[in-house]
């Protein structure tokens, strides 16, 4: 287990202002892109997937202020350091926010008509994956936004690790996948179908990366088969 650590009371209320910024940030974000191209704040799917978002979103990151700050803090990186990983992560940003206009535009012109149960399914499905996610976290505090190698850093290869070599990923996809459909939206399936892709291009970047400069990650991934699905890669 990653040993956690404290940070100074300066650093508490920096991170603790960024924190509150970014999740702002995030659900005004999420709302000029789909509110807009539905042409109506009449939105019930919308709004019963930010509670769903930021509850669990709230909670956890409480859980991490009090358990492991420094964690937050190597999460508020977003700035990527291989050139491979800046392509990906703004080809990935085009094709998720386009996700929410299609759920948008859906809403006004009526493409699709999911039915309610549906769309709460939808909603626990992402429900399911950030619960993933948050597991992951607790056990690896040095799970960071971008591909880099933090000092001190060693290959965790038990728990969820000893199962897949990215579980993270494996939640944030289970997390995102059904967006569009807990909008009320199929079409908004077709741009968040390329999540998968472009995780397996990061996964193949990102191990060559750990293989280079994280000692004993070769060794764990000889360990460890199987990257993202147990049984199929």
């Amino acid at each position: 287990m990653v040993r956690k650590s404290v940070i100074s009371e300066n650093e508490m209320r920096s991170l603790g202002g960024t924190v509150i910024f970014r999740i702002v940030f995030l659900v005004v974000l999420i709302g000029l892109f789909t509110l807009p191209p539905a042409g109506t704040f009449d939105f019930w799917q919308l709004y019963v997937y930010l509670l769903f978002m930021i509850i669990p979103l709230m909670t956890a990151l409480v859980y991490f202020i009090v358990n492991d700050p420094r964690l937050l803090m190597r999460r508020m990186h977003t700035r990527e350091k291989e050139k491979e990983q800046k392509a990906i992560q703004l080809t990935f940003t085009l094709f998720f926010l386009s996700a929410f206009v299609v759920s948008g535009l859906d809403r006004r012109f009526g493409w699709s008509d999911v039915p309610s149960a549906a769309v709460l399914a939808a909603d626990f499905l992402g429900l399911m994956g950030y619960t993933l996610i948050f597991f992951v976290l607790k056990q690896n505090s040095y799970a960071s936004r971008v591909v880099e190698v933090d000092k001190g850093q060693h290959v965790i290869s038990d728990g969820l690790y000893g199962v897949i070599r990215h579980p993270m990923y494996a939640g944030v996809i289970i997390m995102w996948i059904p967006i569009p459909v807990a909008l009320g939206s199929l079409p908004g399936l077709i741009p968040m179908a390329s999540v998968p892709v472009l995780f397996i291009l990061r996964i193949l970047n990102e191990e060559s990366v750990m293989k280079r400069e994280l000692p004993g990650y070769e060794d764990y991934c000889v360990k460890t088969k199987y990257r993202l699905i147990p049984f199929v890669w």
